[in-house]
């Protein structure tokens, strides 16, 4: 295998390293990597992972070469985790919601009505919090890049009635994502919660299989999904991000140097893939009334009264443990 090439300076009479890596003719890449993800071409996470892999591209050299699949052409979340695993795909981005079936640690960001704004994520996600997740991550073979992109708030729209009150959830049945953290919080409000694939989420609405979804607005607009629901609470029931997790083997494969320019290129293009979200997230309410959504506003202390309540939060602080409850309730206060 080739190397990068150094070259050094003098510094105080001292030869030092330039990590810089020299700019190679066209040639077949040494690391040709897949990098799978289940957003529609539209979504800013699509756009800025695309971004990320030319900057790699040319700062090595060419040496990395990283095709980006959207819209869960290698497969669905679980299948396309199970690829990751095994080194048929080496590049993975997926929310720590779906992760936990794995990392049971990775879902604590999306315990109900935790954050209230975006001054505590990512204060949280990029400090203490995230850096637990990451080495609960580690421990399964994958490696998770220190910055998330953003998935958003997300919302529960149906096309039966509208959502207004936690009552109202009662019977409601809704698809979520396959992640027990889900089933347990709309289970505690007496919904009907079934885990569906992204994938197959569009169709289950459009045959009544489920009356209802919850995602962020970003999703729900660019999967179309106000074609087949009615009605839309802003809830802000869960923040979810996206981990770009990386096979282990597949990763360290690679030159430290080479490692470090591709977890620094996709954590810049996460950096700007927030600013990405927050700016879609400002017009998509009126995009999305323009296409018939009707919107409702919900009262989010009356839902995480109902779920203290029902004992979600006691039940999941134990499931947790004391070690990740703590990291999580001290960047959002008490829960339990």
């Amino acid at each position: 295998m080739s190397r990068i090439a150094r070259r050094t300076m003098l510094a105080g009479g001292v030869a030092l390293p330039l990590v810089a890596v020299r700019t190679r003719p066209a040639r077949a890449a040494e690391f040709a990597y897949k990098f799978a993800n289940n957003m529609a071409e539209t979504h800013p996470l699509v756009a800025r992972t695309r971004e990320a892999a030319g900057r790699i591209r040319e700062k090595t050299g060419g040496r990395v070469e990283i095709q980006v699949f959207p819209n869960s052409q290698l497969g669905s979340d679980t299948d396309t985790l199970s690829q990751l695993r095994s080194g048929a795909v080496e590049l993975f981005s997926l929310s720590g919601l779906i992760l936990s079936t794995l990392v049971p640690a990775a879902s604590i960001n999306g315990v109900g009505f935790a954050f209230k704004d975006y001054g505590q994520v990512w204060p949280a996600m990029d400090g203490a919090l995230g850096a637990y997740v990451r080495a609960e991550i580690a421990k399964r073979g994958l490696y998770a890049f220190g910055k998330q992109f953003d998935n958003g708030y997300r919302q529960i729209t149906s096309s039966s009635k509208p959502i207004r009150t936690p009552e109202d959830l009662n019977g409601f049945k809704i698809r979520v994502p396959p992640s027990p953290l889900w089933t347990s919080m709309f289970k505690a409000f007496g919904a009907a919660p079934t885990s569906i694939n992204f994938s197959e989420t569009y169709s289950a609405l459009q045959t009544k299989l489920v009356d209802g979804q919850e995602n962020p607005l970003a999703i729900i607009e660019t999967a179309k999904l106000y074609e087949v629901q009615k009605y839309l609470t802003v809830t802000n029931h869960m923040w979810d991000g996206f981990w770009i997790l990386a096979n282990r083997k597949a990763f360290e494969a690679m030159p430290a140097d080479v490692r470090m320019i591709v977890e620094g290129e996709f954590n810049a293009s996460a950096v700007q893939e927030r600013e990405d979200v927050a700016r879609l997230n400002a017009g998509l309410r009126t995009a999305l009334e323009g296409k018939g959504v009707q919107f409702l506003e919900a009262d989010a202390a009356v839902f995480r009264a109902a779920l203290k309540k029902a004992g979600f939060y006691a039940e999941w602080k134990e499931k947790f443990g004391a070690e990740a409850w703590k990291a999580l309730e001290d960047a959002v206060g008490g829960l339990a």
